[in-house]
C-alpha cells in the first residue's frame, strides 16, 4: 500500500533484540493476568486483570467475545503464509499466499467437490460434518486431525465451532434448494453462492462497523479507496494489512466460558485459551483445538447477543490496546502454522513487521493525514522506536489513545476498512460487485438484514435449537 515509505527500522541484531524484548513474556505488552486465579475468576472478576480491560462500560458491551474469533475466521479465509522467516527481510512478493485473496470461504469449501472430495458427502453437494459428543464437530482423522480446508480453523474450539456452523449452514441451504426442486447439478453452486453472499453481508454490515466504526465504513464507501488500489490488477493482501489486522490479538481474553452445560455434571465448561497443562490431553483442560470430547462445543450465547433471556450470558472481548492476554505469550506449537518458536504471539507479530519491511506507523499516519503518535514508552530502547514504531504496536496504541480501545483508530481503521471493502468490490462473485441492491434471503430476526446470530440460528447451533 505504501511501497515508497521504506521499512520502519533497519533489520539489524540490535533492533531485532529490542523487538523481542517488547514481545517477551512479562514485557510491556504482557497484561500480566493472574493466571493462578483460574479461568472462571478471570471472567467473573475482571478487576483481577486491571491491565487487560473488558470492552465494556457499565452494562454496555462494545464488542462481544465472538467478534474476535469471527475475525480470525476471516483472516484465514484471506491469507496463509508459512514460508517467510521471522525477523529476516523478505520481499512480500516472494511469500506466496496459499489462500485466495477474497472472502470466498475456501477454508470451508476447499477446491470444491471435485478437487477436495474428502470434505464432501458422497453426493458431492453437502459438506461432511460429524458429532463430537453433545453436538457437532468437524470431520476428523483417527488421530484427531481435522479434515478441513485450512488446519488453522481447528486452532481453538471457537474457530472450529465457526467451521462447523458454516458447514451446517451450507447443508441446510442444500436441503432448502432440494425442497424447491433445484436440479442436482445446480445445488452446490447455488448453495455456495447463497451462503457466501450472506457471509459478505455480515462482513460489511456488522463486523467491519464493529471494528472500525460506521463513520469509517461510510467514508470509504462514499469517498472511495485512496490507498488500496490494486485495480485493474488482481486483488492481493498488502503486508500493511496483514500486520495491522493482527490487532485482533489484543481482543483475546485469557479464558472463556465455552458453554453453559458442557461438563458431564451439566455445569459450564470454562478454560484458558491455551494452557500448558492441556498439551497431550485427550480432552484438554484448555480451549485448544485438535481434540474431540463431549464438552468441546461452543455455547454461542457467551459469544454473541441473541437477545431476550440469553443476553445475560453474553461476555465482552478485551479492548484494542497495548496489553495482550498472558496465555498468548506461551502458545502451544500446534497453534503455530509453521510449528516453530518463538511461542510469544507478540514477538511473532513484531518480527513479522521486520520480515516484510513494513513502514513505521507514524509515516503511514502522516501519509494518510492523521495525527502521529509519539510513543514515549518505547524510547528507552535507544533505536528510535518511539517515533518509528512497528505498525502492529502503533495500531494498538492508536486505538488505546484515540478510541479508548473501543474500535480501531483512524490509521489502523482506514487500512482495515479499505482492504475489506476493496476485496468485496473487486470480487467478481460478490453481491457488492455484481448485484449491489441485493438483500439477504435467509430468515433473520430483523427482515431485510442478516447478522451472525441469524447465521447461527440458520445452522441450528444457537441456544434455542440446542435447548440451552
Amino acid at each position: 500500500m505504501f511501497p515508497d515509505l521504506g521499512p520502519f527500522i533497519p533489520a539489524d541484531d540490535r533492533r531485532r533484540a529490542a523487538l523481542m524484548d517488547i514481545g517477551r513474556p512479562g514485557g510491556i505488552l504482557d497484561a500480566k493476568d493472574p493466571l493462578a486465579e483460574g479461568p472462571v475468576r478471570l471472567i467473573t472478576n475482571p478487576e483481577l486483570s486491571p491491565n487487560n480491560r473488558d470492552s465494556q462500560d457499565g452494562t454496555t458491551i462494545h464488542m462481544t467475545a465472538g467478534v474476535t474469533f469471527f475475525g480470525q475466521f476471516l483472516d484465514h479465509d484471506m491469507t496463509f503464509d508459512t514460508t517467510s522467516p521471522l525477523g529476516i527481510p523478505t520481499t512480500p512478493e516472494s511469500s506466496p499466499n496459499s489462500r485466495t485473496p477474497s472472502f470466498d470461504l475456501d477454508t470451508v469449501y476447499g477446491g470444491g467437490p471435485v478437487a477436495s472430495p474428502a470434505f464432501y458427502e458422497p453426493d458431492r453437494v453437502k459438506l461432511r460434518i460429524e458429532n463430537g459428543g453433545l453436538f457437532e464437530d468437524v470431520p476428523r482423522q483417527s488421530n484427531g486431525t481435522a479434515i478441513i480446508g485450512d488446519p488453522r480453523n481447528d486452532e481453538n474450539t471457537m474457530i472450529s465451532g465457526f467451521q462447523s456452523a458454516f458447514i451446517l449452514a451450507h447443508n441446510r441451504i442444500v436441503d432448502q434448494l432440494r425442497s424447491q426442486g433445484v436440479p442436482a447439478d445446480q445445488q452446490f453452486a447455488q448453495a455456495r453462492r447463497i451462503l457466501t453472499w450472506h457471509y459478505h453481508w455480515i462482513i460489511l454490515k456488522e463486523f467491519l462497523p464493529n471494528i472500525v466504526g460506521q463513520p469509517m465504513v461510510n467514508t470509504v464507501l462514499n469517498g472511495g479507496r485512496r490507498w488500496f488500489r490494486p485495480d485493474p490488477s488482481p486483488a492481493f493482501i498488502p503486508v500493511e494489512f496483514q500486520i495491522a489486522y493482527r490487532f485482533g490479538h489484543s481482543m483475546i481474553r485469557p479464558s472463556y466460558r465455552l458453554n453453559l452445560a458442557g461438563n458431564p455434571d451439566g455445569t459450564p465448561f470454562f478454560g484458558f485459551i491455551f494452557e500448558p497443562a492441556g498439551e497431550g490431553q485427550a480432552d484438554p483442560v484448555d480451549l485448544r483445538g485438535g481434540a474431540r470430547a463431549r464438552r468441546r462445543f461452543v455455547g454461542w450465547q457467551t459469544f454473541f447477543d441473541f437477545g431476550g433471556d440469553q443476553t445475560q450470558h453474553v461476555r465482552p472481548n478485551k479492548r484494542i490496546d497495548t496489553k495482550i492476554s498472558t496465555p498468548l505469550f506461551n502458545l502451544p506449537l500446534g497453534a503455530i502454522a509453521s510449528g516453530d518458536p518463538p511461542t510469544s504471539l507478540a514477538t511473532r507479530n513484531l518480527l513479522r513487521t521486520m520480515t516484510w519491511g513494513v513502514p513505521a506507523g507514524q509515516l503511514i499516519a502522516q501519509r494518510m493525514g492523521y495525527p502521529q503518535l509519539l510513543l514515549q514508552e518505547l524510547a528507552h530502547y535507544g533505536v528510535a522506536l518511539e517515533n518509528h514504531t512497528p505498525l502492529w504496536y502503533y495500531v494498538l496504541a492508536e486505538a488505546e489513545r484515540m478510541t479508548n480501545g473501543v474500535t480501531l483508530g483512524p490509521c489502523g481503521g482506514r487500512i482495515i476498512a479499505e482492504v475489506f471493502i476493496g476485496l468485496l468490490q473487486l470480487d467478481p462473485n460478490s453481491w457488492v460487485r455484481t448485484q449491489p441492491n441485493w438483500r439477504p434471503t435467509l430468515p433473520s430476526a430483523t427482515p431485510g438484514t442478516f447478522r451472525m446470530t441469524d447465521l447461527l440460528r440458520w445452522a441450528r447451533v444457537d441456544p434455542a435449537s440446542r435447548g440451552q
